[in-house]
């Protein structure tokens, strides 16, 4: 029996483990090796790492896990869950049995890439979601943003700490008449009409072709699509869930506990404010140290 089993081995997942793993309490992380910033160069903000891709960082701490005897890393999917607190219940997709006290999600989401040729291929390079990731090595370029909904707006002020060149790209969203003019006394042009490819050339930069407007060259593109868990495992298990503006997050408390007890959450999956690299490994510590102190006798 596991005291814990952490499902997805990424940032959120292996910072859950070495907290457990410090704790002397068995773990079993089970992940498929495919983060969600797999597509990016290098990994931005974190402390220490900074600037390194970001799959050198998972194999260093994979390399540090390893002097905690306790935790096993396992690859594997997990394919169900069942069970109650003291008593869950992973089959894996090798159809491994393992049973836990505790679980912690940390399997993640994926992002939804529009039907936009060149979009898919570009996203991580020259189509990228956050300028506190990246923002520093493209700053004072010309910026593009395809509008996403009211979110957007906000992001419009944000982006003016690292540059003064942006054009929103309205992609066949209806704005409303007082957005369209305060964008206007901010000089933020705002080019109407659908995406209807977006080629990439060099690091960064990327044409962006419209159906009723001419092209339009930027250094770089800000995009925010559609998100979802990249299984649906909380789905089975009946957590709590809230709506947010790009998808679906499972609903969890200060301490990262779901909506069932004995369950957590962490990383991207239960975070709708801000994803990152650092957010993640901060909200795995968490609920690391809250699975293990709901364990004390």
């Amino acid at each position: 029996m596991n005291d814990v089993i952490i499902i997805g081995g990424s940032f959120a997942g292996l910072a859950a483990a070495l907290q457990l793993g410090r704790a002397r309490r068995k773990v079993t992380v089970l992940d498929t090796n495919r983060q969600r910033n797999r597509f990016a160069g290098h990994s931005h903000g974190v402390l220490g790492h900074d600037h390194k891709p970001p799959q050198d960082i998972l194999v260093e701490a994979r390399q540090q896990l390893a002097r905690y005897p306790t935790i096993t890393l396992v690859n594997a999917r997990a394919e169900s869950v069942s069970g109650t607190i003291d008593n869950f219940c992973v089959v894996t997709d090798d159809n491994e049995n393992l049973r836990a006290r505790r679980l912690i999600l940390s399997y993640g989401v994926v992002d939804q890439m529009p039907d936009i040729p060149g979009f898919a291929e570009s996203w991580g390079t020259s189509i990228i979601p956050c300028p506190y990731c990246d923002g520093f090595e493209v700053a004072d370029q010309h910026w593009g943003l395809v509008w996403s909904g009211p979110q957007s707006h906000n992001q419009v002020r944000l982006f003016h700490d690292w540059t003064d060149r942006l054009t929103v790209f309205g992609n066949g969203h209806d704005i409303a008449l007082d957005i369209r003019a305060d964008l206007a006394a901010r000089r933020v042009p705002l080019v109407d009409g659908r995406i209807t490819e977006i080629v990439r050339h060099g690091s960064h930069g990327a044409t962006i072709k419209l159906d009723t407007a001419p092209d339009v060259v930027v250094d770089i593109l800000f995009a925010h699509p559609r998100n979802k868990p990249s299984a649906s495992l909380h789905e089975a298990l009946g957590l709590a869930t809230v709506d947010t503006p790009l998808g679906i997050a499972i609903k969890v408390d200060d301490r990262r506990e779901t909506s069932t007890p004995g369950i957590y959450a962490a990383g991207d999956l239960a975070n709708p404010a801000m994803a990152s690299v650092t957010t993640a490994i901060s909200h795995g510590a968490i609920a690391g140290i809250s699975a293990q102190q709901s364990m004390l006798v």
